[in-house]
């Protein structure tokens, strides 16, 4: 008998639980986003609390929060940042949940990570939930392959996927190490003396995002569409036969980036029509017919850094959330930088943490009141800490 899961509707950001932490509203009273004083504001709070406070800001946040981190940078970045600073009392994560999750695992027990607003949440993330994963798993082992199966997950996941991750032989992975980490992975199996990894009866299961897993696979590690199947968990056996499960070398978990995944191959063909020599830039998050067509695909630090070493009167198309391609064309005024999609294409829950809720988190602070903490269960950190751990050692 297949296994499914039955479907549940997720608020952005709310994770497995409709009523857990995220999605609550502030306590207290927010600052009116027309107050004229919240610059001012943040910044005296901030000087107020000096070197007991670190704020790190995400690529994808509002130039209004951008302003006031300390740090900016991806996923993984931040949460390195947070953990060498161990003299830092709070770390105040203007980014979304998962990524405060990641803080809070690889910070001290004695630091105390805050989210400004706890609806900031990932839908990817919470397109991989334990339960279904476990469910999968299950399936797995009843087939008889479970042994040959190494979990990679995304950095863009929960805490409670990382840790299943971890306890299962596993590793995390960012859109720039993704191969690294699959050649680790691939490499875990018994392989045929002298072959490659293609040659391994090891498989992958990758989470949450297919599209990453799928690019990496077929792009840069040499493997076929057929090679890889998509595993939906609100389908029977997740919408394949046992033998498709045994045969594929890549099983890619349902989820996607909501922004990264507007991107259309005829946004491509339209943009260079429209702009004679463009350069397509993309983000490995993006469907594979759209990363194919482009002329660059990598991270967001990539991107920043193509970008920053792009010839002067180069245009480039970005593929990629809005309002970091909004930053990089004010960066690069002698560059033509635009972005790939005609239609705004903003993170929404990214955008949630503004300025008025970083004022509201950082004057909290300042009284003494620490508010939206982020906290992992220590079994669950433990757990994740070791897939974080094996990916930090990757060679």
């Amino acid at each position: 008998m297949g296994h499914v899961t039955a479907p549940v509707l997720l608020l952005l950001g709310r994770g497995k639980d409709s009523n857990s932490e995220r999605g609550v509203d502030c306590p207290g009273d927010l600052p009116a986003p027309s107050d004229p004083g919240l610059v001012e504001r943040a910044a005296a709070a901030k000087a107020a609390l000096g070197d007991r406070v670190f704020v790190l800001g995400h690529h994808y946040q509002r130039d209004e929060v951008i302003q006031f981190a300390d740090v900016t940078g991806d996923s993984f970045k931040l949460a390195r940042e947070a953990a060498a600073r161990p003299d830092a009392e709070f770390i105040v994560f203007c980014g979304v949940h998962f990524m405060a999750e990641s803080a809070d695992i690889l910070t001290t027990d004695a630091q105390r990570v805050v989210l400004p607003d706890l609806a900031a949440g990932c839908s990817m993330a919470d397109m991989a939930v334990l339960e279904q994963v476990e469910q999968c798993w299950d399936l797995l082992s009843d087939l008889g392959i479970a042994d040959d199966v190494v979990p990679v997950t995304y950095m863009n996941s929960s805490a409670d996927i990382k840790g299943f991750v971890g306890r299962n032989g596993g590793v995390v992975c960012t859109s720039s190490n993704a191969k690294r980490a699959l050649d680790w992975a691939y490499a875990q199996g018994e392989k045929v003396p002298g072959a490659d990894a293609k040659q391994s009866a090891t498989k992958v299961l990758f989470l949450p995002d297919q599209h990453l897993g799928r690019n990496t696979a077929v792009l840069e590690m040499g493997y076929s569409l057929d090679d890889c199947v998509l595993y939906d968990p609100h389908k029977p056996n997740g919408g394949l036969t046992d033998q498709q499960l045994r045969d594929a070398k890549m099983i890619l978990w349902r989820g996607h980036c909501s922004v990264h995944g507007r991107f259309t191959l005829e946004n491509v063909q339209a943009v260079r029509q429209q702009v004679p020599g463009v350069n397509i830039l993309v983000h490995p998050e993006c469907r594979h017919e759209v990363v194919t067509a482009a002329d660059y695909v990598g991270s967001t630090e990539y991107i920043i850094k193509k970008l920053d070493a792009a010839e002067p009167g180069s245009a480039w198309a970005v593929g990629t959330e809005l309002n970091l391609v909004r930053r990089l064309a004010a960066a690069h005024p002698d560059k033509q930088v635009m972005f790939l999609e005609k239609t705004v294409c903003y993170c929404s829950t990214m955008n949630r943490i503004d300025l008025p809720h970083l004022v509201w988190a950082l004057e909290e602070l300042v009284a003494g009141r620490v508010p939206n903490q982020i906290t992992v269960d220590p079994d669950t950190a433990h757990h994740a800490r070791v897939a974080l751990d094996q990916m930090l050692a990757l060679p």
